[in-house]
């Protein structure tokens, strides 16, 4: 755990603890409030994966994401069988994030098994969170996957924002790409659309499907014409 820790978004402190308090309740093993080369204290591991989140090439893969994640898993967490398994697996989902890599979720499944591992989460917790995170890939959670449905629904509610909300959305998805020459970006990004929308449902929780279903659905409609029109 090695990156600069970055202090300037202003809910870093909440999150550092909201962060210390989910680690603490999650494992087995007991980590010093000192760090030591043994047993890093839990703010270090907070510090690094809030300092991944504020790494300078993330446009919409952002602190923010990262805050909305979680309170959209606190609204859904009546619907998951290990909602601090679902927490974690928030924290580290989006934790490895290069645009121009296809392997990210791959990347941060590894750094989440590494680093609860070492922070003393237990085996069997451990394994549910880089099932989760993993499950970003697709975002298709198998029926009756409790958790997988929470972590796909809170990591998708941005796609069911105001008009303005997501065309702030799409553009800071295209300005994460900006290094893609436009036709390239509108068929690859037209894709990506097609694929959730040829999902059965975008949202498997009760709550999240009739929140939010038709709306993302109208978002993304609207945006494949666009790019289509383009």
């Amino acid at each position: 755990m090695a990156v600069t820790p970055d202090t300037t978004h202003p809910q870093h402190a909440a999150l550092l603890t909201q962060w210390c308090d989910l680690l603490r309740r999650t494992r087995v093993a007991p980590i010093s409030d000192t760090p030591g080369p043994e047993a890093p204290a839990p703010e270090a591991y907070g510090e690094d994966l809030l300092g991944r989140w504020a790494e300078e090439q993330r446009k919409y893969h952002t602190t923010d994401h990262l805050v909305a994640v979680i309170h959209h898993i606190v609204e859904l967490a009546a619907y998951a069988d290990d909602p601090d398994a679902v927490l974690l697996a928030a924290w580290f989902h989006d934790a490895v994030y290069r645009p121009d890599r296809s392997e990210n979720e791959e990347r941060s499944a590894a750094l989440a098994e590494r680093a609860l591992t070492e922070a003393g989460v237990d085996a069997a917790r451990v394994a549910e969170v880089v099932r989760l995170v993993r499950l970003t890939t697709s975002h298709d959670p198998a029926p009756e996957d409790r958790n997988g449905e929470v972590l796909c629904d809170a990591d998708l509610a941005v796609l069911a924002g105001e008009p303005a909300a997501y065309a702030a959305y799409a553009a800071a998805v295209r300005q994460e790409y900006g290094f893609v020459p436009d036709d390239d970006f509108r068929s690859g990004r037209a894709a990506v659309l097609r694929q959730l929308l040829d999902l059965p449902r975008l949202f498997r929780t009760p709550i999240g499907h009739e929140r939010w279903e038709h709306i993302a659905r109208r978002n993304l409609g609207t945006e494949l014409e666009l790019l289509l029109a383009t």
